[in-house]
């Protein structure tokens, strides 16, 4: 199969034109060409999702990931670390590092209260998503990074939008979360049970 070039696009056009390829042929070795750091973790944790092993060889600017599929089952997520079964799964997507508008310090407190608390959702909390300016709130030097350890150690699995990551030169400061593309967290839009929007 021929290498797949995403070289020069952003997330999630490099995960799409993977998964088309293996949806269309399901190779038993694929590789994928791209020129960022945001989609290589997007793409290598794509392909690792649909049992593949994955290599990252850089070559220039640019990242070759090979992915040679795997007898192993595909990853399965953690939802929660409780054994009790979830009544619903919540998803809240954070595109913002403040709460309304008006004075930004109040906002900013707002905000680090906001994620304080989001523990009372536990154990329905299923993902926590940050988009836009809500990626600041994941990386080094965030006044809430020690709260965001915490959910995830608890069952809550968080989504960071890579595109808005290197958008704001913070993609090498992001300290919790998985790096992700819109592809993604379309799809847990579609799999929640319900979305709020801060």
């Amino acid at each position: 199969m021929q290498p797949i070039d995403a070289r020069k696009l952003s997330c999630p056009a490099p995960v799409l034109m993977a998964k088309e390829a293996i949806e269309n042929s399901r190779p038993d070795h694929i590789d994928v060409l791209v020129d960022n750091e945001a989609a290589r973790q997007n793409v290598s944790r794509f392909l690792q999702s649909q049992s593949y092993r994955v290599n990252v060889q850089k070559e220039a600017n640019d990242f070759k990931i090979t992915g040679v599929r795997s007898e192993d089952r595909p990853r399965t997520e953690k939802i929660s670390a409780s054994t009790e079964p979830i009544e619903q799964k919540i998803m809240v997507m954070v595109a913002t590092d403040r709460i309304g508008f008006g004075d930004d310090e109040l906002g900013i407190k707002l905000m680090i209260n906001f994620i304080k608390t989001l523990k009372e959702m536990q154990p329905e909390l299923w993902k926590l998503v940050f988009i836009n300016n809500g990626v600041k709130l994941t990386v080094n030097g965030s006044a809430v990074l020690d709260e965001l350890k915490v959910l995830v150690e608890n069952g809550t699995h968080i989504l960071v939008c890579g595109t808005c990551l290197t958008h704001f030169n913070l993609l090498d400061k992001k300290e919790v979360g998985e790096t992700t593309n819109m592809l993604d967290i379309v799809v847990a839009m579609q799999a929640a049970d319900k979305v709020i929007n801060i």
